[in-house]
C-alpha cells in the first residue's frame, strides 16, 4: 500500500511531460547536491535524492548522467547498471531528480585513465593520459529512479 501511495503522489507531483525512468522516486523531497557533496563520506551507503540540471550523458549504453546545482555548481554522477535504466541521450540540458545508494570509490591512477579513456572513446572527446597525475576518490549516486523534466 505504501508503494502504491508513494507511486502516486510522484505522480501527481510531475511536472506535465516528465519521464520517469527506473524505479518510482520513494524519498518525499531532494536534497541540494551542494550539500550532498560537503559532506560526502556522511551519505556514504544511504538512499539519497537529488535534483540538478543534466550537464552530460553516456552516449554509448546510456549508464550515467551528471547533474550539476544551478546555484553552487556542485555535480554528481548518477550510475546505474548497464541496462536497467538508459538515460536518454538528449537529456543534457533538462532538469533532473534522481535516487539510489550514495557510493564512494578510489581509484589508482591506471584506474582513472582507464575510465577517462573509455568515456572520451564513447563520447567521441579526444583524451590524453598525461592529462591525469594521479588516482583519487568519487563519488556517485548508483541510480535506481529518476524523473526528467524538460
Amino acid at each position: 500500500m505504501r508503494t502504491l501511495f508513494a507511486l502516486l503522489l510522484t505522480i501527481v507531483a510531475l511536472p506535465v511531460g516528465a519521464q520517469t525512468l527506473g524505479k518510482p522516486l520513494q524519498l518525499k523531497e531532494p536534497m541540494s547536491i551542494q550539500k550532498l557533496m560537503a559532506t560526502p563520506d556522511a551519505y556514504v551507503g544511504k538512499t539519497v535524492q537529488v535534483k540538478g540540471k543534466v550537464t552530460d550523458v553516456c552516449q554509448e549504453m546510456g549508464c550515467w548522467m551528471e547533474l550539476v546545482d544551478a546555484s553552487s555548481g556542485a555535480k554528481v554522477r548518477i550510475k546505474v547498471e548497464d541496462g536497467v535504466i538508459v538515460f536518454p541521450k538528449d537529456s543534457a540540458g533538462k532538469t533532473a531528480i534522481a535516487e539510489g545508494v550514495f557510493a564512494k570509490q578510489v581509484m589508482t591512477r591506471d584506474q582513472v585513465v582507464a575510465q577517462a579513456k573509455q568515456e572520451a572513446e564513447e563520447n567521441g572527446r579526444k583524451f590524453d593520459p598525461a592529462t591525469i597525475k594521479s588516482g583519487g576518490t568519487f563519488y556517485q549516486v548508483q541510480g535506481t529512479g529518476a524523473v526528467l523534466a524538460n
